[in-house]
């Protein structure tokens, strides 16, 4: 039998103890089970690490030895194993509008630690954290998260008017948000931040045009198919000809958030910049 590890967190856990009882207890294992691998850890090394003859709790020459050696290699392996999982990529997905000054932040505070961020472009931020394409997902919909998700609200936008450059809308004083309740309604359905239900009072007639993705959505907009709301970020991320964006003092905000697996628990690189965002 070669010399594992287990090996030799038990024998640490029985140093540090000093008592059989207490250390089986520590590692979670039967005292059986611990005497068992200490003796495997003298057969492996053929010496007697601890003192069998007396009644307290002693170490030999070659066990006090080896319990430097052993406290030395598990500090070691424990500290590049948390480095490495440090340093492992995390994936953040989002489907549109990354927000690049919360991003520029948050990468920089992650890389200070030793991290490292990848970003993925995904029409569905949710599938993709399901099919474990991506660690974490950057999402703007404020809805009931499936079983196994966590959230943290990271920021609150400001909502916008797009309108088509044709419409009627896209000139004069500035609507209010209960003007527009009524007008067809550009809905993306995966990622949109808007919907019927923005409204206090939804209109169950109102007629809306629904769509899967950013592209889809502004390019109905601009067709004057209907108008729609997002964040005012789109203003200068997302300029298009057709389409004129309008500021609505009295509409709501939309809200930013970050999502992530709880099941199994995230990694400690996804903790920790789930901590620095």
């Amino acid at each position: 039998m070669d010399l594992e590890l287990r090996h030799l967190r038990a024998y640490l856990a029985l140093c540090d103890e000093a008592n059989y009882t207490r250390a089986a207890r520590r590692l979670h294992v039967t005292q059986p089970s611990l005497t068992r691998t200490i003796q495997q850890l003298e057969r492996i090394l053929d010496t007697r690490l601890i003192e069998r003859t007396s009644r307290r709790f002693d170490l030999t020459e070659d066990g006090a030895t080896f319990l430097a050696h052993t406290r030395r290699i598990l500090a070691d392996l424990d500290t590049v194993c948390a480095d490495l999982q440090l340093r492992a990529a995390v994936a953040l997905g989002f489907s549109w509008l990354l927000p690049d000054t919360w991003f520029a932040a948050a990468r920089t505070r992650f890389e200070a630690v030793g991290g490292h961020i990848e970003i993925h472009r995904v029409d569905d931020p949710l599938a993709a954290l399901t099919a474990r394409t991506i660690d974490i997902a950057l999402y703007r919909k404020q809805i009931r998260l499936p079983r196994g998700f966590a959230s943290k609200q990271i920021a609150t936008e400001r909502r916008v008017l797009a309108v088509a450059a044709t419409s009627p809308l896209a000139q004069g004083d500035a609507p209010s948000w209960r003007d527009l309740a009524d007008l067809p309604l550009v809905v993306n359905t995966i990622s949109g931040t808007t919907d019927e239900n923005s409204w206090p009072a939804p209109n169950a007639e109102r007629q809306i045009i629904t769509c899967a993705n950013f592209d889809e959505w502004i390019e109905l907009v601009a067709a004057g198919r209907g108008i729609g709301a997002v964040p005012e970020l789109a203003r200068t991320r997302a300029p298009h000809p057709g389409v004129v964006y309008r500021d609505v003092p009295d509409a709501p905000p939309s809200h930013l958030y970050l999502v992530w697996r709880t099941g199994p628990a995230p990694s400690r690189s996804v903790q920790r910049f789930l901590e620095t965002a």
